[in-house]
This record gives structure tokens, sequence and C-alpha cells, in this order.
């Protein structure tokens, strides 16, 4: 009987635990319910961050040797246009002290360069009891430390195993739930079925992230036959924009775990996955997406133009071919919240399970989704205007820096047509060399 007890006191747990798990977080994630526990932690860990933003800055007042977090950028740019940095009045000529403006850019660049930025992490104002900031604050005063010992307890004792405990609750559901609806026939209650699960195993691993999602302008949400672009940040961007809604995703088939998933969700849903070899094929990669938008009754297409995550502070160049398909484009803008934790993915730094473990042990996701207005393309507009335009509509929403650069420069050098476009930038300041000299004025 003595050896029976630990066994029934850990079934005890385990059911207890369960039991929780599934009719207060999981029933309700299920039907787009929320029991108001997420809120009432957001609220409580926001007055804890203030309290230890205050205690923190007394501290920097009472020991000078505590480390000041660096700003965001060590070089100020003014973002003017190339005549007005130069200081070259229109129609100027060539001047050798014109060098001396590319050396400085030059310079800049080493230093502190536009793109190297955009793919580490946000730095914080102040410390937010994660250890991605400096960890010494933790020893200004003992009611911090004790908060900080505190919190990581709660962090990977408490919600660490409830965030895996969903993950593996609604992924396993996805993976069950679309290949039974696969083998029901093509019909309005298949689709209907579909969309159900995919939208149900969204939100519980939603749950599971603790995240809190505020969807603005829910009128402008995509519709079926449309193409919804977006910034990129993270992997996780889908499961936030999935949340709210079904889309069709598009991407290259993988293999292991990430390739179950994908052939069991295509079998109910017409998600768009390529071969490698088609991803290379650009005409290809088109056709086939331009068919699925033809379908008016298909879901809307869901793309990350940019091809690459950015840190949360900018969008960087939109590829063009995701707007040469046709049809209508739903601009969507994402910003996260970088106090509950960094959400941006570094790619070169964190496989992808180790970045889901970080994201699993940190406070919270808290993040706005804006829905933009459709757009199409105008007259005369070719793709790659029409890129940049919804680009920039999405950045000045999104409270984002838009930047020119291709996000492909994370891993590639710089393309000979971005040097060329410097040099007819600077073509068009100075006079061409083919004026004929000015006459001199008579004696």
């Amino acid at each position: 009987m003595e050896m029976d007890d630990p066994w029934r006191a850990a079934v005890g747990v385990f059911q207890a635990w369960m039991f929780v798990v599934v009719f207060f977080i999981m029933l309700p994630a299920m039907f787009g319910l929320s029991l108001g526990v997420t809120g009432v932690y957001i609220r409580v860990l926001v007055r804890i961050l203030e309290w230890a933003t205050v205690r923190i800055q007394r501290g920097r007042r009472e020991q000078p040797s505590v480390p000041v977090p660096l700003p965001n950028g060590i070089i100020e740019r003014a973002g003017a246009s190339m005549e007005e940095e130069m200081g070259k009045p229109e129609g100027a000529e060539f001047a050798l002290s014109d060098a001396l403006f590319f050396y400085h850019r030059g310079v800049e660049s080493i230093v502190d360069d536009q793109v190297t930025q955009r793919f580490s992490s946000e730095e914080l104002v102040s410390w937010n009891l994660l250890t991605r900031t400096n960890q010494n604050f933790r020893y200004i005063s003992l009611r911090l430390t004790v908060v900080w010992g505190v919190g990581v307890f709660v962090r990977y004792c408490v919600l660490f195993p409830l965030r895996i405990t969903l993950a593996v609750i609604g992924l396993s559901w996805l993976v069950l739930g679309t290949t039974l609806v696969g083998f029901l026939p093509e019909s309005s209650v298949k689709t209907w079925l579909s969309e159900l699960v995919h939208l149900t195993c969204y939100r519980i691993c939603a749950r599971g992230l603790s995240a809190t999602v505020h969807y603005h302008h829910r009128e402008n949400k995509p519709q079926k036959g449309g193409i919804c672009v977006a910034n990129h940040t993270t992997p996780i961007d889908v499961v936030i924009l999935a949340n709210d809604g079904c889309y069709a995703m598009v991407g290259q088939v993988h293999g292991g775990l990430m390739g179950v998933m994908q052939r069991s969700m295509v079998r109910s849903c017409p998600h768009v996955w390529f071969e490698r070899s088609e991803m290379r094929d650009r005409n290809a990669v088109t056709s086939r997406l331009r068919a699925h938008v033809a379908a008016k009754t298909k879901l809307p297409i869901l793309i990350f133009p940019e091809g690459t995550c950015v840190n949360n502070t900018s969008v960087m160049m939109f590829k063009k071919g995701s707007f040469e398909i046709g049809g209508t484009i739903h601009p969507v803008a994402i910003k996260y919240d970088p106090r509950f934790g960094d959400a941006f993915w570094n790619s070169g730094k964190y496989h992808m399970m180790s970045y889901l473990l970080r994201m699993m042990s940190s406070w919270a996701i808290v993040v706005n989704v804006w829905y933009l207005p459709p757009m199409t393309s105008q007259d005369g507009e070719d793709a790659a205007q029409f890129a940049n335009r919804v680009k920039s509509a999405i950045a000045r929403r999104g409270g984002l820096l838009d930047l020119d650069w291709d996000g492909g420069l994370k891993r590639g050098k710089v393309k000979d047509s971005l040097k060329e476009e410097q040099q007819r930038k600077y073509s068009s300041v100075i006079l061409p060399l083919a004026t004929p000299p000015r006459p001199l004025p008579p004696p």
C-alpha cells in the first residue's frame, strides 16, 4: 500500500492538471471565449514591471555603477533626400568635396548599419525581469531579487508546463482533426469542418503562449479570393492571424514533424506547399498562386513578402512576386509589445525548437493587429511600386520604420542594382556631363 500512495498521488495531480487545462483553458479557447484570467494576469504583470522600473531608476541614482541601456542607434539620421543631405542646390555641378558625403555614409554604415541592427533583439528602455537584458539589475535591492526569483518560479514551474501541455494538445488536434476531415468528400460540410479544426487548433496554441491579441478594424479582414500580406517578426505570426480567421498557407515542403503537419493540413484545406525545385521556378509559383486566387471560394492566401523575420522595429523591402499575382491585397500590420517577451526569431542564433522554448518561458505574448483597407494596383503602377505602397501603409499603421533594404542582405551581399540606384540619384543631382560649357561674359 505504501508503494501505491506516490503513484496514486501522481495520478490525482495529473487528473486535476488535465481537468484545469481542458475545462478552464482549452474548451473556452475552442469557442473563442475568455474567462478573463489572462487579462488580469497582464494587468498585474504591468504593475509589477512599472514598480521594477521605478526601483531600477532609484537604484541608478543610489548606485552609479548600475549599467544604463544603450539607445536603439548611435547614428542619428535625418532621413532627408540626397540633395538636402549634400546641401547642393538644384542643377549644381560636380565638386570634389562630394566624395566626402559618400565617405561619411560609408563610415555610418560600418559603425551602425540599418540592416544588421534589424536582425538583433529590440532594446528595451528598462528591464522586464527576463534575462534578455542586463541581469545585474536584480541585485539592486532585496525586494527586486525576490520578485525576480518568484518570476522565475512562475515562468518555469507553472506557465512553462502549462504551455507545453496546451501546445501538445493543439498540435495533436491539428494533425488528427485535419487527417479525419481529409477523408470526407469535397463539400460545404468538409470546408466548414476544416475551418473549424484549424481555428480551434490555433486558438488553443495561442492560449498556450498566453497570447493577448488586440484586433483593430475587423471590418477590413481578408476575404476569400484575396491575398493577405503582413510584416514578419516570428513564425508565431501565423498563429496570431489564424486565431481570428482561416488562411491558406504558402510555403516550402518540409520533412520531419513539420512535414507530417503539412501533409495532414493539405488534406482538408487548400494550402499551397511547394517542392524545393518549384520554389526556384518563379513562374510555377506565380501560376499556382494565381490559380488559387482565381477561385473566389478558396481561403485568402497568407504571405509575408519580406521573406525573413525582422525584429519588430521595422518593415523591410517587400518582394514584388506577391504583387504580380493580381487580385485584391489585404494589408495587415503586426506589432508586438516587447515588455513581455522578445517575439523576434533570430534564425541565425536560435533554431526553431530553442526559440519556441524561449517563447514559452517568457511572460506572455501581447500584440496589436491592424487590418488595413484592401488595396489594388493603380494604373501605370508596376509590381515593385505597388509593393512599396503597401509596405509604407503597413509601416505607418504599425508605428514601424519603413526601410527599402532587402531582408536577404541578412545572409547575402548588396546587389549591384542597389549600388546603381545610389549612382543614379547622385547623377540626378549634378549637371549632366554633356551640358555645354557656359559662355564667358563679354570683356
